[in-house]
């Protein structure tokens, strides 16, 4: 069902620069906008060139619905770019309480371990996000082995095809 999951256009590293720049440039946009709001900031975890597809774009947009349906943001946007997907929601709660919340979402449903859910605020004019290991909890766990996600990244344990191959069971499973 999912074998075309991982058909779209190919980007360059430039390009995914950029559109990482460009998503920061957004984040800091709103937060100076809404200093008392938290921000939430989606991507996925495509692995290889290909950061985008219908199917890509699909999966994307029924767990954007999923978070929307439990928490109603006072403000979001929501793009499908060639670099891959993106959703921005403003909330009127503490930043660390929607992390708790995004973490349980990422729990939860299968396919939650293929987002990062970013949860930023503003504190005295500056940027910060919320982690883990902010609420004490370890580092995600890679998709394949037991270590953590950022080690296997780092080093590139497994292959982009070994990683893509896991995306489509997590994704037919769910």
């Amino acid at each position: 069902m999912y074998k075309e999951f991982f058909d779209g256009p190919e980007i360059t590293l430039m390009e995914m620069l950029d559109a990482r720049e460009k998503r920061v440039k957004i984040q800091q946009d709103k937060l100076i906008k809404h200093p008392d709001y938290s921000l939430l900031s989606v991507a996925m975890n495509i692995p290889g060139p290909v950061k985008n597809s219908k199917q890509i774009s699909q999966v994307f947009q029924e767990f954007i619905n999923i978070i929307e349906n439990q928490l109603s943001p006072k403000k979001s946007r929501i793009t499908f770019e060639k670099t891959g997907p993106q959703y921005f929601a403003m909330y009127e709660m503490a930043a660390i309480e929607l992390k708790k919340i995004m973490i349980e979402f990422e729990e939860s449903f299968a396919i939650g371990r293929l987002f990062d859910l970013d949860v930023l605020y503003s504190e005295n004019g500056k940027i910060k996000q919320i982690s883990r290991s902010d609420l004490g909890l370890p580092q995600r766990k890679c998709l394949i082995c037991d270590k953590p996600a950022k080690e296997c990244g780092r080093n590139r344990t497994h292959t982009i095809e070994e990683m893509q191959k896991k995306i489509i069971e997590i994704l037919e499973k769910d």
